[in-house]
């Protein structure tokens, strides 16, 4: 696992922005302001966001592929069962 990954971070109201962001399960917590839960886009691209966002009554953030998200979202790739830099033909990431 990398200690450091290259991903898209997307705040509600806020354009997304590129980072490099630790690489551990309760910095990836802190940035989505709770529990984890992951959304795959593709083999090798994946959403991660708070998974009681609604629960908690966040606001709106973006559609990603049909998906509304609320709060914070991280996008990122994944390889096998590890987070990891988000592939470079997704760096091109629009404004929601």
């Amino acid at each position: 696992m990398s200690e450091k990954i290259s991903v898209v971070i997307i705040e509600p109201g806020k354009s997304p922005r590129h980072v490099l962001i630790s690489n551990t399960l309760e910095n990836l917590q802190k940035t989505v302001g709770g529990y984890i839960e992951t959304v795959t886009l593709a083999s090798d691209l994946v959403i991660i966001c708070d998974e009681e966002g609604r629960i908690k009554n966040k606001p709106y953030c973006c559609d990603i592929c049909g998906i509304s998200f609320v709060g914070t979202v991280i996008i990122c790739g994944i390889e096998g069962e590890e987070f990891a830099d988000l592939p470079v033909e997704y760096k091109y990431i629009k404004n929601p």
